[in-house]
């Protein structure tokens, strides 16, 4: 393994290890092929074709409708995707509906391969108690804290639901603003438990495999990792409606409207209705072990990387 060095920070990671990565792959001569992570690594796809180094490119969500990045940020990944769109040879894409927009939007179709989710045989329980949380007697939300994760309407829903089982947070932002504050000063009641950044993932773990509801309201973006994680530890999930979580579910009892009267009435039914969460525990878990198993996606891109391998740089192959 080589590490190459970069500017460790929010807006500038990604350009300056991807930069440095790639000048370093390039410069190689037994590069056989790259595979390149994020749409803002498409301003160096020239230099590795320029070497002959062919390219698959998990062009990740998109980036530049996320409220975390600043306009600069946002800007920057704009500008990569049709760098990424003329450059790369294969494009990889974790969701149908993100393939369908690079199709409608930059012309460009390639490989749908999503990310996948490991069951675990058995979750304990010793760590809730000392968090005052019994199990299946709390409802849960894990998401860095931005708009588009709709926590307004999260707090909304609770509030309108008249449950009393906690509502658990997990997740942060890196600078104060509005939301950040709201979520400190709802933690000082009784209704909510506020637990910042969890980088413990054996108390995440658990968190998701004792709930009695994991609510999902995230808007933006493709296959989100952690919706696949609370179903493989079967979470009673419950989702915001869009394209990208109904292409994971599938099913209408796990969609909630982005509307707080839909999403406390869920509320209320998963709560007071053990059927309904054992329900949605297996058909989550049957859905991971379906659809998103790791070992498929681990075959997936060694099928993908090889194509490009034979097609060589310039090729830009489907991927198919």
């Amino acid at each position: 393994m080589v590490r190459t060095p970069g500017w460790e920070s929010k807006s500038l990671s990604t350009l300056t290890f991807g930069g440095t990565a790639s000048i370093h792959a390039a410069a190689r001569r037994d590069s056989d092929v790259a595979l390149v992570l994020n749409v803002a690594n498409g301003f160096f796809l020239p230099v590795l074709r320029a070497r002959g180094v062919p390219t698959v490119v998990n062009v990740d969500g998109l980036e530049w409708l996320r409220d975390k990045w600043s306009g600069t940020g946002k800007a920057a990944f704009l500008a990569g995707a049709p760098m990424t769109a003329r450059y790369g040879d294969v494009l990889v894409y974790d969701s149908v509906a993100i393939e369908g927009h690079w199709s409608e939007t930059f012309g460009r179709g390639g490989r749908f391969i999503p990310y996948g989710a490991d069951v675990p045989v058995a979750v304990a329980q010793d760590r809730l108690a000392p968090l005052g949380l019994p199990p299946d007697g709390y409802l849960l939300v894990v998401a860095r804290l931005v708009a588009e994760n709709k926590f307004a309407l999260v707090f909304a829903a609770h509030e309108a639901s008249g449950v009393d089982w906690p509502l658990v947070i997990v997740g942060s932002t890196t600078y104060e603003d509005p939301l950040h504050q709201r979520v400190a000063a709802a933690a000082r009641g009784p209704k909510v438990i506020w637990l910042g950044h969890v980088a413990d993932q054996e108390l995440l773990s658990q968190l998701w495999a004792n709930c009695a509801a994991y609510v999902h309201g995230h808007s933006v973006g493709g296959t989100n990792p952690g919706l696949l994680q609370a179903l493989a530890h079967g979470a009673p999930t419950q989702a915001l409606d869009t394209v990208y979580n109904r292409e994971v579910l599938l099913h209408e009892p796990f969609l909630f409207k982005p509307e707080v009267i839909h999403l406390a009435g869920r509320l209320r039914d998963l709560v007071g209705r053990p059927d309904v969460r054992i329900a949605l525990r297996r058909q989550g878990l049957a859905r991971i072990q379906a659809a998103y198993v790791w070992a498929d996606v681990l075959d997936a891109y060694e099928d993908v990387l090889m194509q490009a391998v034979a097609a060589g740089p310039g090729s830009r192959a489907s991927g198919r």
